[in-house]
This record gives C-alpha cells, structure tokens and sequence, in this order.
C-alpha cells in the first residue's frame, strides 16, 4: 500500500481552503440570483488565485521558479478543469436530475477535477528546473 506523501497532505489541505471558497461563493452569488455560469466563473476564479498562492509557497515548495511561467501554465490547467470539465459537470448533472440541490453538480464538477489538477501541477506547473521533484 503506497503512503500519502506530504505534498499531497499539503495539496489536500490548499484543495480544502480554496474549494471552500468557490463553494461558497458560488452558493451565495446562485442564491443572490446570479445566473449558474456566471456564479461558477466568479467562485472559481477566486478559488483559482488562492489555490495558486498556496500550492505554489505552501504544497510545491517552488518560490525560486519562474513564477510568470508557472502563473500561465497554472492558469491554463486549473481554467479548463474549472470553466470547461467543471462547467460541461454542472450541466450534465443538472440536466440529467432536475431539481437536484445545486451544491451536488458543484462538488461532482470539482471532483473530476482534482487528480487532474494534481498530476498536472506535479509534473508541469510546479516542477522543478532539471525535473527533479
């Protein structure tokens, strides 16, 4: 059985902060009315910026990088799992169950998108120079 490391230990707890964000976000803007794309473009836009604060200092560890490539790759990665898979997710659940609480699509959404946020971050966003991790 392969052990949790402490990055992972340390993404996990970024994920719990700022999915905490988006998540409330989201159901504060949805129950203020505002239309479900637009409350999930601006809740995970929030998430985004301080998930890549932290990963980037807390998780990774890669202050010494080139923080305006990581700020491009970070953002092309966590934007398409977040305003694409996240969004195509919502729409699917929500079409598929009418009526269902609008949190569930949220957190199936954010869940298809978690080992693909990880593995990508690891390898490509947060890599260090040479490639050892």
């Amino acid at each position: 059985m392969k052990t949790i490391s402490a990055t992972q230990v340390r993404f996990g707890l970024v994920g719990v902060a700022n999915t905490l964000l988006d998540a409330i976000g989201f159901a504060l803007l949805a129950t203020l009315g505002v239309p479900l794309f637009v409350a999930n473009f601006l809740s995970t836009t929030a998430g985004m910026l301080l998930s890549f604060t932290l990963n980037r200092n807390f998780t990774f560890r890669s202050k010494g990088e080139d923080v305006r490539r990581q700020a491009i790759l970070f953002f092309a990665v966590t934007a398409f799992g977040l305003w694409v898979v996240q969004a195509l997710v919502i729409l699917a659940v929500t079409t598929a169950f009418p009526g269902i609480h609008l949190l569930i699509p949220k957190f199936a959404g954010i869940a298809v998108g978690l080992v693909w946020n990880y593995l990508l971050y690891s390898k490509v966003v947060f890599r260090r120079s040479g490639g050892a991790e």
